[in-house]
């Protein structure tokens, strides 16, 4: 299945560093948060990419294009550099389309601008490129084909503390929950759909908006609840979390590190 990977947001809430590169070219480590994303999928069999690009699209085209694979494998370094032999690699085998879908388009946008990318594409992957998740993607996949339905998403827990207050007569406050705690479930941005979606997207339509009500009232949408590792890279602080987690060498993100999940061909 081809994935499709929505890279053309600012990332306000991450200035400091959005200012000077995408958001999707964020790093953990040694590598952005899109390449984790993407070694994700590849990890799991999925290792045709379309990247719907925007704001400062130039950086992740050239991170690419000049892309060390060194930088993350074990390799031989011999006759003072002139012969480096990589004893594995990457992304020799990934296939990436890069498509400019204008700076301040919308997702339904971005996913309307790649269609033509996804003929022959009975069912497609969608992220939103800045959330890491050890979710077994192979089970969300099988159910999601035995369902016959249009759209599919992570379903996750909320990861940050905003409280949700009760009011009551007078604006007596009944009730403070915090919001991880409060038994709400969010959109975590891991989406499977069929090719049909886009019969349910009008031109400038933002995609969880208006075309997923139309898919609910058709019973077209379903969610796939996950209580796992989900982790999303929008603020600072959280950007400064998964540092700290890298660091410690707690990733549990990188299924493909792990021998739970292996796909074989």
């Amino acid at each position: 299945m081809k994935v499709v990977l929505f890279c053309g947001g600012q990332g306000m809430r991450l200035r400091e560093y959005s200012e000077k590169i995408p958001k999707p070219m964020v790093p953990i480590g040694y590598r952005p948060i899109l390449w984790h994303i993407m070694k994700y999928y590849a990890h799991f069999g999925h290792k045709e990419f379309i990247l719907c690009l925007g704001y400062q699209a130039d950086a992740i085209k050239d991170y690419f294009v000049k892309y060390s694979e060194y930088v993350s494998n074990d390799f031989v370094y011999s006759k003072g550099g002139s012969n480096l032999k990589l004893l594995n690699k990457d992304i020799d085998d990934w296939t990436i389309t890069f498509v400019d879908t204008g700076m301040s388009s919308n997702i339904g946008q971005r996913l309307k601008a790649v269609e033509k990318h996804l003929e022959g594409e009975e069912i497609f992957l969608a992220n939103y490129s800045d959330g890491l998740t050890d979710l077994p993607l192979f089970d969300m996949i099988d159910r999601f084909e035995n369902s016959g339905k249009t759209g599919i998403f992570l379903a996750s827990q909320p990861t940050r503390s905003f409280h949700i207050v009760t009011l009551g007569q007078n604006n007596h406050v009944r009730e403070i929950t915090t919001l991880a705690n409060s038994g709400v479930r969010i959109n975590a941005g891991y989406f499977i759909f069929r090719n049909e979606i886009f019969d349910y997207i009008n031109t400038g339509e933002e995609l969880v908006e208006q075309p997923f009500q139309r898919l609910i009232a058709n019973d077209q949408l379903m969610a796939y609840p996950y209580d796992g590792i989900f982790l999303t890279m929008d603020t600072f602080k959280e950007k400064q979390m998964l540092d700290d987690m890298y660091a410690r060498g707690d990733t549990p993100w990188e299924v493909w590190r792990s021998s739970e999940f292996q796909y074989t061909a």
